[in-house]
């Protein structure tokens, strides 16, 4: 009963209180005919279809631009998705469903589908994609998603030398280490470090490592190396902790050309060639630095 109870109360809440929401016009080349507008829905409106809140903006727009009026019927709407993307609306789907309160609506020239049509098109987008992979196989080089005919002709291929490392959090390609990612997104995006010609013949070892199989691997070779970044000062040479803290660094938003001004002038101190030096210079200031900070503001003695 106390559940009943208060799901009744979310539901009477949610269909009661203000819904506003920030509908924006910027699919013109020409800013002045741009719009921004704010407005607070009618309580119907919220359960109702979006192509209302399209109805209410184009409206008012032209209202405001008699000569430059927006066609209804060839406009549509999105809304922000994840990856700063944009999905467009159904004309026919519910506002409370697809639209956040104060979420940001964009209104856009092309003409809007219904939720049937978006479906339809879904499906028929499937049927095409498994078509394809029927009378297809995709290269089986590392990262390449190239898809081909069985038995060729072979198109180019950029793709990576080995396979990648999910590594807790992290996600890189073991022969590129120096080029991490932390979701699925930007990992796709690491670019091949090797070119050729695709291949349909499998490889002949591990599609994926972890940190184990780093390790164990290493150890094989002769190696004292006992952790993910023993390996990547291994596989980046000389002294990679300067691209590691680079990288670092504009994660702290530090720009990269400060960076390299800094060490382009412990280079002249120390020699060009002589990068531990840098490295080290770099280390005992920015110790300097975290020590006077937790001094200041820990009080540490």
């Amino acid at each position: 009963a106390d559940n009943t109870r208060e799901v009744t109360t979310i539901e009477h809440y949610t269909q009661k209180a203000n819904m506003k929401v920030f509908l924006h016009y910027e699919d013109n080349e020409d800013s002045s005919l741009h719009k921004t507008l704010k407005i607070t829905l009618p309580k119907s409106w919220k359960t109702g279809p979006t192509e209302k809140i399209l109805g209410q903006f184009v409206e008012s727009y032209n209202q405001s631009h008699e000569d430059a009026k927006l066609d209804m019927t060839v406009m549509h709407i999105e809304t922000d998705a994840e990856n700063e993307k944009r999905i467009p609306l159904a004309s026919d789907a519910i506002v409370i469903d697809v639209i956040p309160d104060r979420g940001n609506v964009y209104i856009c020239h092309g003409p809007s589908k219904t939720l049937e049509e978006i479906d339809r098109e879904k499906r028929e987008a499937a049927e095409r994609e498994k078509e394809e992979r029927a009378r297809t196989v995709q290269c089986t080089h590392f990262g390449c998603k190239n898809r081909f005919p069985r038995g060729g002709p072979y198109p180019k291929c950029q793709y990576h030398a080995r396979p990648p490392v999910f590594h807790e959090t992290a996600k890189f390609w073991s022969c590129c280490p120096q080029k991490k990612a932390y979701d699925w997104e930007t990992f796709q995006t690491i670019p091949g470090c090797q070119e050729g010609i695709c291949s349909e013949e499998k490889e002949e070892q591990k599609q994926f490592l972890g940190g184990c199989d780093l390790r164990e691997e290493l150890h094989g070779k002769g190696s004292d190396l006992k952790s993910i970044d023993d390996f990547n000062r291994v596989q980046q040479g000389g002294a990679p902790v300067l691209d590691r803290l680079k990288s670092v660094f504009a994660e702290l938003d530090v720009e990269a050309e400060l960076f390299d001004q800094v060490v382009d002038g412990l280079k002249m101190e120390h020699g060009e060639d002589n990068l531990d030096a840098v490295a080290g210079d770099i280390g005992k200031r920015l110790k300097s630095t975290l020590k006077a900070m937790a001094v200041e503001r820990l009080r540490i003695k």
